[in-house]
């Protein structure tokens, strides 16, 4: 049955980092009811593993939401079942937060603790916007060095838009893209070259896959093995050694606040906004669907508590 699962996920054209979240949350609901089959079971047993979830898991709401979207997509696209307790589950209501922002000061000392390629992938993130794996996963023809631009392909919904190309990154930038040419020659020397491509767009277009443009401009070191398909290819550099070196680097800078690569998007946006830029460029910038979802960083705007002059201070 969750070799059924995996087929429906990659058949909508689910990411694989869904497809293991789902997969997961899926196995631990038929472990958590005796392995029982998930046909002889219904809303009670659904209703038991979230609250079980955030009573004794005491997971957060994200979590708990994401488990029964996994359990949705189990009875609805793989089972073909249509319960009438499926509409009337409560989704767990996640807490507003404000987004940790990194000052001018502090962005700098972090990017001056930061060296190599994964320190310029830390400076396109807050240079450009991008969110981490927008970043990771950029090609090579969406690079336009002549426009001082970028197009993020398939971002958060599968949107594609426009950001800017910092021009102070464009040199180190021109650089890397010399480097994964060294090594897509060294791979079609060794018989491979060929890059993932998506929505089948290596039977629409044969050679696609090892032109030089559809290569990523920040390749792994090595080759891996595909576990989509089991091909042999060069994937981008791993998300997860970048935030170990962000980690690091704001020790280095002693900045105490809770740090992701997502911080540097947040403080993008904030920063634009302090120079005096309108909502609705941030929007575009950011690829947000809707416009509330930027105002969030109007707290820099002379609005709550960064607008106000404590009485003590008077």
């Amino acid at each position: 049955m969750l070799d059924e699962v995996r087929r429906r996920l990659r058949v909508k054209h689910y990411s694989l980092r869904t497809e293991r979240a789902y997969v997961g949350w899926i196995r631990r609901y038929i472990l958590a009811n005796g392995k029982r089959h998930p046909r002889d079971m219904g809303g009670p047993e659904v209703e038991a593993f979230l609250s079980d979830l955030a009573v004794r898991g005491n997971v957060a709401a994200s979590t708990q939401n994401q488990a029964l979207s996994a359990l949705l997509f189990l009875y609805r696209e793989v089972l073909g079942i249509e319960l009438p307790w499926m509409e009337s589950v409560v989704r767990a209501k996640r807490p507003a937060r404000v987004p940790t922002v990194l000052s001018r000061d502090e962005v700098q000392r972090v990017l001056a603790a930061m060296d190599g390629r994964l320190g310029l992938v830390a400076a396109l993130l807050y240079g450009t916007g991008m969110r981490l794996m927008e970043g990771l996963r950029l090609r090579i023809k969406d690079v336009d060095f002549a426009r001082n631009e970028i197009t993020v392909r398939g971002g958060k919904g599968g949107k594609d838009r426009r950001t800017v190309l910092p021009r102070s990154l464009a040199e180190p930038l021109l650089r890397e893209v010399e480097r994964a040419r060294v090594l897509h020659q060294a791979d079609l020397a060794a018989g491979l070259g060929a890059v993932w491509l998506p929505h089948a767009l290596s039977r629409k277009y044969p050679n696609a896959a090892r032109e030089l443009g559809w290569q990523y401009v920040f390749p792994a070191a090595s080759r891996s093995i595909d576990p989509l398909d089991g091909a042999t290819r060069r994937h981008h550099v791993d998300d997860a050694a970048l935030s170990r070196a962000l980690k690091r680097a704001c020790r280095a800078a002693g900045i105490v606040k809770p740090v992701s690569a997502h911080t540097l998007r947040h403080s993008f946006a904030t920063h634009l906004l302090e120079s005096g830029y309108d909502l609705r460029t941030v929007q575009e910038l950011l690829g947000h669907q809707d416009v509330a979802t930027t105002q969030i960083y109007t707290h820099v705007l002379n609005r709550g508590a960064g607008g106000v002059l404590s009485p003590l201070d008077r």
